[in-house]
């Protein structure tokens, strides 16, 4: 750890050009440098290394999972996504809701699903893709046959035919936006509830890779600049459609590489950005698949492609709130359920990234259960769901 003390040659250098941008990230590195500075002088005194603070995240997820406090009534309209990120975080950490509080989640996301099909962003509210994607992730977490059944399968192809466009892409919602996102969503929604065809996504990956710019990455749609959140889902859209084999791999690695800050250890969401916790997943998650292509590609072995090592340090020292728990974006802020659900993601990419092993900072307390790269949802449930909706087996397509 004392590395951290020694690596001024990594921080940023504003070349006396002082700018907004500029002056944010000084402060964000300072930030950094003093939590990295005190744990390396307790690890000296103490042989201690980096704790993830489980309990006290599973109380704070648990504390948020039935109450919410008043500065959460911006996401009226999102809380589909705030159950699958509840739920995906616990999850992680192998704590598991009790047979009451599963079915209460059940309950609730069943009131979220429109009678013309998707689900919506709470009760009487409009289907939107966006927590049709959360609220069916959600249930694949819960796992049970109570969870799964709630899910119109019927009702669920018919809503995304209706927001199928002739070029391939999707609408988040009716007469809504069109963006890569909603390739994504879609496609996810359909292959965990194994109502798939190639009819429904006829031409979807010719647009998704129009998404690809020459940075790399991926915009949100075609011609604009790309961006960590969009990026993944436009590769891992490529990868639900069959289609990776469109992408350009080896820019999307150039980009994604150069996404990691040097001192800091975590992701930028894109070029001037600061670092935020949660493109911990947003990026990271894109290296597992990318390396097994690429090795695919090369016919040898690759070597880590991002520094894991680094990622873990950060998450651990600089973006967990160890006293009441949950898991924040950056030094000084709040921790919140979207930053809980996608650090402990991101530490869980960084933990598993050696195949068929574990790389894990800190003690073997530290490990969390594996999530899947392309669907974000932990393992085990996932493989769960997909079995339990493919022995149910198609669905009648010919009255579509």
């Amino acid at each position: 750890m004392n590395k951290f003390l020694a690596v001024s040659r990594l921080k940023f250098n504003n070349e006396s050009v002082e700018t907004n941008t500029s002056s944010s990230q000084i402060q964000v590195e300072r930030k950094v440098e003093k939590l990295f500075e005190l744990f390396c002088s307790k690890a000296e005194c103490n042989s201690e290394t980096p704790v993830l603070y489980k309990q006290n995240h599973m109380t704070y997820i648990k504390n948020h999972m039935f109450v919410l406090p008043e500065n959460y009534e911006c996401l009226d309209s999102s809380r589909p996504w705030l159950c699958y990120w509840l739920c995906q975080s616990l999850a992680l950490l192998n704590c598991e809701l009790s047979v009451t509080e599963k079915s209460n989640v059940v309950s609730f996301l069943s009131n979220c699903q429109h009678e013309t099909g998707g689900f919506c962003g709470g009760p009487n509210q409009m289907p939107h893709l966006a927590p049709t994607y959360a609220a069916v992730c959600a249930l694949c977490l819960i796992g049970t046959s109570e969870a799964f059944s709630v899910i119109n399968r019927d009702n669920l192809y018919k809503f995304l035919i209706s927001l199928r466009l002739p070029n391939g892409s999707f609408r988040m919602h009716k007469y809504g936006e069109s963006d890569v996102r909603a390739v994504y969503c879609a496609a996810t929604v359909a292959r965990l509830t194994n109502i798939y065809t190639d009819t429904l996504f006829d031409s979807s990956a010719q647009w998704v890779i129009r998404c690809q710019t020459y940075e790399g990455g991926f915009g949100g749609v075609p011609g604009v600049e790309a961006h960590g959140g969009y990026t993944f889902c436009g590769f891992s859209a490529l990868l639900l459609l069959r289609s990776i084999h469109m992408c350009d791999t080896k820019s999307l690695l150039r980009w994604v590489a150069n996404k990691q800050m040097s001192f800091e250890g975590g992701f930028q969401g894109r070029t001037n950005k600061l670092v935020d916790g949660c493109y911990s997943f947003w990026q990271a998650a894109i290296f597992p698949i990318l390396s097994e292509l690429l090795e695919s590609e090369e016919q040898r072995t690759m070597w880590s492609m991002y520094n894991y090592q680094a990622l873990q340090e950060y998450v651990l020292i600089c973006c967990q709130n160890r006293y009441s728990g949950g898991l924040i974006d950056k030094p000084g802020k709040p921790p919140d359920v979207y930053h809980t659900c996608y650090v402990l993601s991101g530490l869980s990419i960084a933990q598993h990234s050696i195949k068929n092993n574990t790389c894990v900072i800190g003690k073997s307390e530290n490990i969390l259960n594996k999530t899947n790269p392309i669907y974000n949802i932990e393992e085990s449930c996932l493989e769960k769901a997909l079995q339990y909706f493919k022995i149910a087996g198609p669905i009648n397509y010919e009255h579509f």
